[in-house]
């Protein structure tokens, strides 16, 4: 066996066995789900909720101050400070040759706070190339992070939950090998509770975020950070083109990738497979969002008081994005996608840019990322690269 590269790197009680949830994996029935846990009043905060700098109800009316002012207001609600001072000071690890792309594993500095370790892949050939930043999903399985998209060279153990992981989700395939064979160079790392940085069990997930909050940071302001940093590093790497890089993931990772490409102009392309809504929406009894745990991930405490999760998006238009939803998700109404679409079009057209925002909800489908979806992708990817 290939040596492993696991470790842990927070501070755990003892904890709970880790809880496979409908809500993370979208795998059992609704009726799994969270029935409660709002205040009787709910409806009341869920009035109040205006959003008043999203795009066309801010009194902003140029796109570039409005894109300025709300980005500004993002980043003032992640709780953590900016890490551009911060050295990557990368290292680079040779791994196996892959078909028709060499593999890596390079540590870095996304923060100051910890060195994060990630798995590159390159495709063969000169270069530069444009590029992919993989952003892993949730899943409520966190002894694999950057493994459930790129296969696994140096631990069999995490192979054999990697390729479950692909078969379950993504047709077998592992996104990011395949990315590379037809071009893409392809950078996955680890967030905070994942892989070589876990593995978190599910129920340490609130006191995790409860402690970074007491600390005077932020679970999902950390991860937006991160993500952020990770698509500047990709787009300096001399073998990539750095006007040709997209941000892509599934699940949770797909709130990552366009919340990174509200947050950074290192981003050129967008793809987000089933993780889009308007918060309203999604506050509703039934809705996995209501157990907590988990939401601590892409809660930004009070943004929702100036803008949607769509109004986020928006922040990255007119640059193209992609968004791709199973009409049988279990975790989002199909008002919540349809009011966030709705949302995501406005803006766009509005830049008059309406041909490169994509929306698909994909029929019988529900939260998965598979074969034919990818390759929808890829050659869009394509178009637009």
């Amino acid at each position: 066996m290939a040596e492993a590269m696991g470790r842990r790197t927070f501070m755990a009680g003892t904890g709970a066995a880790a809880v496979t949830l409908a809500g993370d994996t979208g795998s059992a029935a609704a009726a799994d789900l969270v029935g409660g846990n709002l205040p009787d009043f709910h409806q009341a905060l869920k009035n109040e909720l205006g959003f008043p700098l999203a795009w066309g109800t801010s009194p902003l009316r140029d796109f570039r101050s409005w894109r300025r002012a709300a980005r500004a207001k993002v980043e003032e609600h992640l709780l953590v400070d900016r890490q551009n001072g911060t050295p990557y000071a990368p290292e680079f690890t040779a791994g196996p040759q892959g078909d028709g792309y060499t593999r890596e594993s390079v540590t870095l500095s996304l923060t100051r706070y910890e060195r994060v370790r990630g798995a590159l892949l390159t495709p063969d050939g000169p270069g530069p190339f444009p590029a992919v930043l993989l952003l892993h999903d949730h899943g409520a399985r966190f002894d694999i992070g950057k493994e459930k998209l790129i296969r696994p060279w140096y631990d069999d153990t995490r192979l054999a939950s990697a390729q479950a992981w692909a078969d379950k989700y993504f047709s077998g395939r592992f996104v990011g090998d395949e990315l590379a064979r037809r071009g893409y160079a392809v950078l996955c790392l680890d967030a905070l509770g994942w892989g070589d940085r876990g593995p978190l069990a599910y129920a340490e997930q609130q006191a995790l975020a409860s402690n970074l909050y007491h600390l005077g940071s932020s679970l999902a302001g950390l991860m937006a950070r991160e993500d952020a940093r990770a698509a500047g590093f990709l787009a300096g790497l001399d073998r990539v083109d750095e006007t040709r890089v997209a941000a892509l993931g599934f699940s949770m990772g797909a709130y990552r990738a366009w919340q990174t490409a509200a947050l950074t102009d290192s981003v050129s392309a967008t793809v987000a497979a089933c993780w889009m809504t308007g918060l309203k929406e999604m506050m509703v009894p039934g809705n996995n969002t209501l157990r907590g745990q988990s939401s601590y991930y892409m809660l930004h405490p009070g943004l929702s008081r100036f803008l949607d999760f769509p109004d986020v998006a928006s922040i990255a238009a007119p640059r193209p994005m992609f968004f791709l939803d199973g009409e049988q998700d279990p975790l989002f109404t199909a008002e919540g996608v349809q009011t966030a679409y709705a949302k995501l079009r406005a803006v766009w057209t509005a830049r008059h840019a309406g041909e490169r925002l994509r929306t698909e909800i994909w029929p019988g489908l529900g939260h998965v990322f598979t074969e034919p979806m990818q390759d929808e992708v890829v050659s869009w990817l394509d178009s637009v690269l």
